[in-house]
């Protein structure tokens, strides 16, 4: 009995922690679908238009929202990040909302991003640190699903909406916004990572002292041991970020400037690589990957490559 209740403890916590993968990726979704109306109503240039993807969730203030999020989920727990962070993103929808001019639209982004960023960090921690081994890839893979989700869910909105112009792409934004305070609420009442707790419960610090003691930092990185896998996961995402980044926030505009297609023709387009990506989670990742983790990621790798 008690497994069960650990178990449906932990179900909600990858649940809670997954919601930060689809508000992620609807924020980003949302402004790549709306990319040509804030263009018309801002009279946006192609700089600014850079800007937007640069230092936005797509990219740039994500980075650095992860690294701080990483520092102060050590320091102050996984919870306050993950649970803070959703007030900080609701901050930043308000701006892209109420904005009227390009200050406010950037400045928006910019606080999305480093909520995103930050609540991602602390959210795979927490999924990582409290997923059962021989499922731990399943368990991960229910935040790419819901990753995916929200990109499709926001694209749909997005077509629904796409009579209704520039208020259109702010009703998606609402929505964003909506179930940013609902993960907030459902997470204010979730327990710590168990992981952070044990190694932070000030009785077991004392009777562990000399191991608290020993301090470690970021050169700890460059050590042989850990050294390979670093080297390992840049090649991956510095790669694979260059063709996501693009699709993720540029594509629509891209499709509709480039190829002369209608707004929501681009955003259906956009809805068919999503829904891709969910089946390829569910139906792959999730089942396969636990016990043949290398076999799945080298076909996977091959597919993007031939892709």
């Amino acid at each position: 009995m008690g497994n069960t209740n650990g178990d449906s403890a932990f179900n909600k916590r990858t649940i809670a922690a997954a919601l930060a993968n689809y508000i992620d990726a609807g924020s980003i979704v949302a402004g790549s679908a709306g990319l040509s109306l804030w263009v018309s109503y801002l009279k946006l240039s192609d700089t600014q238009i850079g800007l937007l993807g640069a230092l936005s969730a797509n990219a740039i203030s994500a980075a650095v929202g992860a690294l701080l999020g990483g520092f102060l989920a050590d320091k102050v727990g996984r919870k306050a990040v993950y649970t803070n962070s959703m007030l900080v993103y609701a901050l930043g929808i308000c701006l892209v909302l109420f904005g009227v001019n390009f200050p406010m639209l950037l400045s928006g982004y910019i606080i999305i991003g480093l909520s995103v960023g930050a609540d991602i960090t602390a959210s795979w921690t927490i999924i990582a640190e409290n997923a059962p081994k021989k499922n731990r890839a399943r368990h991960c893979g229910v935040a790419q699903v819901a990753w995916a989700a929200g990109a499709v869910v926001v694209l749909l909105l997005s077509v629904l909406a796409g009579d209704l112009g520039l208020l259109g792409n702010k009703i998606v934004f609402a929505h964003l916004l909506v179930i940013a305070l609902i993960t907030y609420i459902l997470r204010i009442r979730l327990p710590e990572s168990d992981a952070w707790q044990t190694k932070n419960r000030p009785e077991e610090a004392q009777a562990e002292k000399p191991a608290v003691l020993n301090k470690t930092s970021y050169f700890d990185l460059l050590k042989p041991m850990y050294l390979k896998s670093i080297l390992f996961l840049m090649g991956v995402y510095l790669v694979w970020n260059l063709a996501a980044g693009v699709m993720g926030f540029f594509m629509p505009y891209i499709y509709q400037q480039v190829g002369g297609v209608s707004a929501n023709m681009a955003n259906l387009l956009q809805m068919g690589l999503f829904i891709f990506t969910g089946l390829g989670v569910a139906l792959i990742f999730m089942p396969f990957a636990d016990k043949y983790r290398k076999t799945v990621f080298g076909i996977a790798a091959f597919m993007a490559v031939i892709g």
